[in-house]
């Protein structure tokens, strides 16, 4: 399925009307179908190579190695999470995957720096940390734009969002779905879900399988050309909007059998707020037709509850 394609460009450099446009268009894919491929969104090619060239080396390393990084205590925010930890909300079998979280940094001094676990340093990978770092800043800078573009489409201020994602607590997760060495006991890899967070960028899997569930209850196979990142409407973007833009439903399945030796590498950007962000539906989103769906909730809280659903906490 080729979801809807936008440029970035033509909101953070284009005219006013290339502006307006742009919000129109990632607008109403947000009702339709909840995922957009975005070009132009401001991340090098290079610092992507990087950041995979290190991924695959980090779940290179021999397990033993692996498992210095996987820090009690933290529910899997920073750090390394073995093989097999986490489930989809409402399934017990757990994803056949592992993978390595990087989060927020906060300058010393700002009220922000006491909330958040420090970022787990892999000492056999030098270049780690500062490429992680510089790959989540470019997630943050292209997500934050596209969030001025959904307020503007909620007839929100531009920067409704700006003050609630600065020092945010997002996440750049860096998942591997090994190689299937013998008959699994599901064809899924990752089990159907929908994410917590406000949006989710993900830049090219290294392997195909992503797949989301339209209008219709299809499962379709989603791709996105080697330039652009795939963003969707997280569980906490679609509360806000009581329903309006849709947090889609997707999963990861195995490849063919011939493929089965093809280990998957996928990096998805959690992009959180504030824990104090409050999700109450917005009364623009509410009326006869569309009566309020949810609970007054924070970011915190919702963040919370998730995480437990999901076996990390």
């Amino acid at each position: 399925m080729n979801i809807p394609v936008v440029d970035l460009a033509a909101f953070t450099k284009g005219d006013d009307a290339a502006k307006q446009e742009f919000v129109q268009q990632l607008g109403i894919a947000y009702e339709q179908v909840g995922f957009v491929a975005v070009k132009n969104h401001g991340i090098s090619d290079e610092l992507i190579a990087n950041l995979y060239t290190q991924v695959q080396q980090f779940f290179a390393m021999p397990t033993t190695d692996k498992k210095k990084y996987e820090i009690a205590g933290l529910a899997g925010q920073r750090g390394y999470t073995s093989f097999g930890k986490e489930h989809a909300k409402g399934f017990d079998a757990p994803d056949l995957k592992e993978f390595f979280q990087f989060g927020q940094e906060v300058a010393e001094g700002e009220p922000e720096k006491e909330l958040y676990p420090d970022n787990v340093v892999v000492n056999e990978i030098p270049e780690f940390t500062p490429t992680l770092l510089t790959a989540f800043r470019g997630f943050e800078n292209a997500g934050a734009a596209l969030l001025k573009a959904i307020a503007l489409f909620l007839n929100l201020d531009e920067n409704y969002f700006a003050a609630h994602i600065h020092n945010g607590n997002s996440i750049l997760r860096a998942i591997y779905y090994p190689p299937i060495t013998e008959e699994p006991a599901s064809a899924i890899r990752a089990e159907q879900h929908e994410d917590i967070n406000l949006i989710t960028l993900l830049v090219g899997a290294s392997a195909d399988g992503l797949e989301i569930l339209n209008m219709q209850g299809e499962w379709i196979p989603v791709t996105s050309l080697p330039e652009q990142i795939v963003v969707n409407v997280g569980d906490m973007l679609q509360r806000l909007t009581n329903n309006r833009l849709k947090s889609t439903t997707h999963r990861v399945v195995n490849p063919p059998r011939e493929k089965w030796s093809t280990p998957r590498y996928s990096i998805p950007f959690f992009l959180h707020p504030k824990k104090d962000m409050s999700l109450a539906c917005l009364p623009s989103c509410i009326d006869e037709a569309h009566p309020k769906a949810y609970d007054d909730y924070t970011a915190g809280e919702y963040l919370d509850e998730r995480l437990r659903e999901i076996g990390l906490k």
